[in-house]
C-alpha cells in the first residue's frame, strides 16, 4: 500500500495542512477533511508516513462520531458525496482518507481527559504530586487508575510549535465561564461512555483528546477526530497491571522508538525503520477492529 504524505487536489482549494490533517474548502458550509498517513510525535511531524493510517483514523472518528451523537452533535455531514466534487483520479488518491464536515467556529483549547496516572501526568506527580497542577492523593502507582478523570485542558499551538497546559480558571479567561464549564462536561461525559463502550472489548482508554467548535448560535459540536490511536492512548485490558508501563494500540510505540534515540526533539526528526512502521500500523488496525467490529 502507498503511503499518502500530502494530498494533491485540484478540485477544491486548499486551506491550510496541519500536522496530520489538509483542510479544503467546498462551499459556505461545507470543508474537506483529509486525514494523511503523515504521523507527529513530540509536536513534530515525522518524515515516514504510515500506510493506511489516515483511512483508519478517518473511520474510526466517523464510528465515534455516530456513536456519541446522543451526547452532543458532531461536524459529520453525511448527505452530500465526494464523489460530486472530485475528480474519480482524486478519489483514489484519497481512498477513503476523506470526511465532509460542516463548517464550525474551532474553540481555542484541546480538551484532554485522564483516567491513568501515565506519561507527562506520571512524571509530573512524582515530583509534586500533582498532574497538570490539580493536588492528587499520596501513594499513587505508575499507570493506575485515577480516582475520578481528570480534565486538563491545553493550548492548540501552530504547527511546530508546542501545546502548553493551562488551569481551568485559564480556560474560563479564555473562552468565558458557560463555554468552559459546558466544554469540561462534554470532554467527561464523552470519555467516560467512550471508556466504558471500550473497556467491553478489550481496551482501556487510558487518555484521550477531544476538540469542539460551535455554530453561528454557539451551540458546541464535537469536531476534528475523536477516540483515535493518534488522539488517545489505548492499552490491551488483559495485559494491564499497575506499577507497569502498558503496551499500546496507539503511536505510543513511536514515541517510545523515539526516545530510544539520541534526538533532542527539536531539531529534524529522523526516519521510522520498516520494522516501527509495521509494527505500527498492526497496532492502528487492531484498535480499529476490537473498537469497531461487532462482538
Amino acid at each position: 500500500m502507498q503511503p499518502l504524505y500530502e494530498s494533491n487536489l485540484t478540485s477544491l482549494p486548499l486551506i491550510s495542512k496541519g500536522k496530520v490533517r489538509d483542510i479544503y474548502d467546498i462551499d459556505d458550509q461545507h470543508l474537506l477533511i483529509v486525514t494523511t498517513d503523515r504521523i507527529s510525535a513530540f509536536d513534530a511531524i515525522l518524515p515516514t508516513a504510515i500506510p493506511g493510517k489516515g483511512r483508519i483514523l478517518t473511520e474510526t472518528a466517523q464510528f465515534w462520531m455516530k456513536k456519541t451523537q446522543d451526547i452532543l452533535p458532531n461536524q459529520l455531514v453525511t448527505n452530500i458525496s465526494l464523489a460530486d466534487y472530485l475528480t474519480p483520479d482524486e478519489l483514489k488518491q484519497l481512498d477513503g482518507r476523506g470526511m465532509i464536515v460542516r463548517k464550525l467556529k474551532p474553540l481555542p483549547v484541546e480538551a484532554i481527559v485522564r483516567g491513568y496516572l501515565v506519561g507527562s501526568g506520571w512524571k509530573e506527580y512524582k515530583k509534586k504530586q500533582s498532574v497538570c497542577g490539580i493536588p492528587l492523593e499520596e501513594g499513587l502507582k505508575k499507570a493506575q487508575k485515577l480516582p475520578t478523570p481528570l480534565f486538563t485542558p491545553s493550548t492548540k499551538a501552530a504547527v511546530g510549535e508546542h501545546d502548553e497546559n493551562i488551569s481551568f480558571d485559564q480556560l474560563i479567561e479564555i473562552m468565558g465561564q458557560h463555554k468552559a464549564e459546558a466544554v469540561r462536561d462534554l470532554s467527561l461525559k464523552l470519555y467516560e461512555f467512550a471508556a466504558n463502550f471500550a473497556l467491553e472489548r478489550g481496551i482501556i482508554i487510558a487518555d484521550t483528546k477531544f476538540e469542539f467548535g460551535e455554530d453561528e448560535n454557539g451551540t458546541i459540536y464535537l469536531i476534528d477526530e475523536a477516540l483515535t490511536p493518534d488522539s488517545s492512548r489505548f492499552w490491551p485490558a488483559s495485559k494491564y497491571e499497575v506499577g507497569k508501563n502498558p503496551e499500546s494500540f496507539d503511536k505510543q510505540y513511536i514515541r517510545d522508538y523515539l526516545e530510544s534515540l539520541d534526538w533532542d526533539k527539536n531539531s529534524t526528526p529522523p526516519e521510522l525503520p520498516e520494522d516501527v512502521v509495521f509494527k505500527t500500523l498492526e497496532k492502528y488496525q487492531e484498535a480499529q477492529a476490537r473498537l469497531t467490529e461487532n462482538l
